[in-house]
């Protein structure tokens, strides 16, 4: 945590980057085990990361796994469970992975076109809800930011859920993303990359510097 700020970073692919997120204040370390995904990690060789990682909680974020993928990733020892996905999905499918790892460990992220909130069937079936920014090509992952007034509303709406804000959010933005969506709990990716999976390390000590200082 940073300055009263939850960070989760996504797409690591390399011990040292979880590491200089660990000396950071990072509290979620995420891996990416979608193969269409830039930032795809394979569980095989997150398994041979694992024993080395920081003591920090592992998130797997995944698209509209198949219960054994999803249970796969359970016996891997990953702590929480990020699933994007179609937001008219059969209901069903999202309640599978609701009772396969329990509504607490499941952060659902639907894909939402700009128009939609989140439909209330969904909030029964999980408690923490990423809201990242819509793009019709794919599941995010833009660096694009999204609608913070938007992940307000939602917030202020459903208080007994956790809000994750993502999409694109840099050590440029950071401040007025805090601003404008009063999130509490923030997805970090693209906007601390130098390319895709690679971890600018620079660019983390500088959001979580301009993090204190907006927050101070």
């Amino acid at each position: 945590m940073v300055a009263g700020i939850r960070i989760k970073l996504c797409g690591l692919t390399a011990l040292v980057d979880a590491q200089v997120a660990d000396q950071c204040g990072v509290d979620f370390l995420g891996f990416n085990f979608y193969p269409k995904s830039p930032r795809h990690l394979g569980l095989e060789t997150y398994r041979a990361m694992a024993r080395n990682l920081p003591d920090r909680r592992r998130v797997a974020v995944c698209v509209e796994p198949t219960a054994a993928e999803l249970g796969a990733m359970q016996d891997a020892g990953l702590d929480f469970f990020q699933i994007h996905f179609r937001h008219d999905l059969p209901h069903e499918t999202v309640t599978g992975w609701s009772s396969l790892v329990g509504r607490d460990r499941l952060w659902l992220a639907p894909k939402l076109p700009p128009e939609m909130d989140v439909p209330a069937g969904l909030l029964a079936l999980a408690d923490t809800f990423l809201l990242d920014t819509f793009h019709a090509a794919g599941f995010g992952g833009s660096g694009k930011t999204g609608d913070w007034k938007k992940f307000a509303r939602h917030q202020r709406l459903h208080p007994g859920k956790t809000w994750l804000l993502a999409g694109g959010l840099n050590p440029d933005n950071i401040g007025d993303a805090l601003k404008e969506s009063g999130a509490r709990f923030v997805d970090l990716n693209s906007g601390v990359e130098s390319a895709p999976g690679v971890k600018d390390h620079a660019k983390l000590r500088l959001l979580a510097e301009r993090l204190r200082a907006c927050r101070g």
